[in-house]
């Protein structure tokens, strides 16, 4: 048979000399190789012979076909394609690549398919490729591919969202690149601010100073300095050069596309609500008190505090307190914390609590504590007055009790009695001052003592009971 080269192909230049000798073993080789499954049909289109490429594939359905018409083991929507390829296999056109899609128990096996025409008597060969690997892979890719248009979907229903709410906020908001320092969006509040009569764009591009008075802009920059260190900054009060009128101008730091902005919000002092002058002037003198003052929420999470506090703890900005929780500063975490919160949610009130506060690098100093607990509104708050003692323990004349005397009644003991009495007497009187301490600690609460000594309530009782202490505290409540 002749080799008629397809079209757009090359073919072999001298076939019958090249392929001279080869035999039929070596051709069933090439053919078994050239694809994953080779077909050898007759004229009537029923497969003779199949070879199966490689032999992870010896699981699919390949076997089964031996002996049944080709065009019988595709889908019916594939049936088509079937017929043109053993039509067009005898043809001097350059054959064409199709995927038919085969039917089988663990559903249908895609499957490219080129179809020859191998002799004279009308035997064909086809060479098909399994495409249920690259079928997956579309698959996955096409579900990648959705999913990134479901999120697509959901950024700009989000960025809509924010952005009408940008839009239609009375407060006046500017976004400001750290960068440059200019203006990268603003909102139409700040547009009528600056002095548009539309509140249209027109503060895109400008420098954000250019908005302030010059006599502010020092303090304008000195903010927006202090927020790109610190992440935040208190509200400062600056008069804006269109008209004069000031505004408390404060900033956040925040990024996006790999790059840092603020966040700029100004209020006009005309628009703040009036603050009474009693109210003002408390909050002034909170400020400025000398003991430490702290405001917690029902979490104890730190809501606000004074200058007094920032100096006890040796943080220097108001950031690194604002949203810690209280016990990481006050008192013995599990000990004498937790009852200082348990008696103040009781009574609503503590006075002159002793306790240790830490500062930043967990230097314990001995305070002393006042505390309210103010319900409203469903939410219980919590206002600590904190003082420093260790000045006044310091200058308070040493305790007169019987611990010096007895550790010198003890010591006259050696030589006298054994060492093993000597050391029983000291446990029961270091035992008896410990009680002693803790029922002080506790004002008279035998339950709080046994849970500050570690004990159990009837371990305790027998101990008081042992060391004759039965009349030194009363029965809690």
């Amino acid at each position: 048979m002749d080799t008629i080269p397809f079209p757009g192909s090359s073919a072999f230049h001298n076939p019958q000399e090249s392929l001279r000798g080869l035999d039929s073993h070596a051709t069933a080789r090439i053919l078994a190789a050239a694809g994953d499954v080779t077909l050898v049909l007759d004229s009537a289109g029923t497969i003779r012979d199949i070879a199966i490429g490689s032999a992870e594939r010896g699981h699919s359905p390949f076997d089964e076909w031996l002996g049944r018409r080709w065009v019988d083991t595709v889908a019916a929507d594939s049936q088509a394609k079937i017929v043109e390829m053993l039509h067009d296999a005898g043809q001097a056109a350059a054959p064409r690549w199709r995927q038919v899609n085969h039917e089988s128990a663990a559903g249908q096996v895609p499957v490219r398919y080129v179809a020859l025409e191998a002799s004279q008597e009308g035997r064909v060969i086809a060479v098909g490729r399994d495409m249920r690997a690259a079928a997956a892979l579309q698959n996955r890719l096409l579900q990648a591919q959705q999913s990134m248009e479901r999120d697509y979907i959901r950024l700009r229903q989000a960025e809509s969202r924010y952005r009408l709410l940008f839009d239609i906020s009375s407060e006046a908001v500017v976004i400001v690149d750290t960068a440059t320092r200019r203006v990268t969006d603003a909102n139409p509040a700040a547009q009528l601010l600056a002095g548009s009569q539309t509140g249209k764009a027109t503060l895109g591009g400008q420098p954000f100073a250019s908005l302030i008075k010059p006599d502010d802009r020092d303090a304008a920059l000195a903010m927006m300095g202090a927020v790109a260190k610190a992440e935040q900054s208190d509200a400062v009060r600056l008069a804006l050069a269109h008209d004069g009128r000031e505004c408390f101008v404060s900033a956040t730091l925040f990024r996006q596309d790999r790059g840092a902005h603020f966040l700029i919000r100004l209020l006009p002092v005309d628009r703040v609500p009036a603050v009474d002058t009693g109210d003002r002037r408390l909050l002034e003198v909170v400020e400025r008190m000398p003991d430490a003052f702290v405001l917690a929420d029902d979490r104890l999470v730190i809501l606000a505090k004074n200058s007094a506090f920032l100096d006890l703890t040796h943080h220097p900005r108001r950031e690194d307190v604002r949203g810690a929780p209280l016990a990481d500063f006050l008192g013995r975490p599990g000990i004498d914390f937790n009852l200082l919160i348990s008696q103040l949610r009781e009574h609503g009130s503590v006075r002159n609590f002793t306790t240790v506060l830490r500062d930043r690098s967990g230097v314990e100093e001995a305070v002393e504590v006042s505390a309210v607990a103010v319900p409203a509104k469903g939410e219980t708050s919590f206002g600590f007055s904190i003082r420093p003692v260790a000045r006044r323990l310091a200058a308070e004349p040493e305790a007169t009790r019987a611990m010096p005397r007895s550790i010198e009644q003890l010591t006259e003991l050696v030589g006298r009695v054994s060492l093993k009495e000597i050391v029983r007497e000291s446990t029961d009187l270091i035992e008896r001052l410990c009680i002693e301490a803790a029922l002080a600690f506790t004002a008279n609460n035998r339950a709080s003592a046994a849970e500050i000594l570690g004990l159990s309530r009837q371990s305790l009782y027998s101990k008081l009971h042992r060391h004759g202490m039965g009349n030194l505290a009363t029965e809690a409540p």
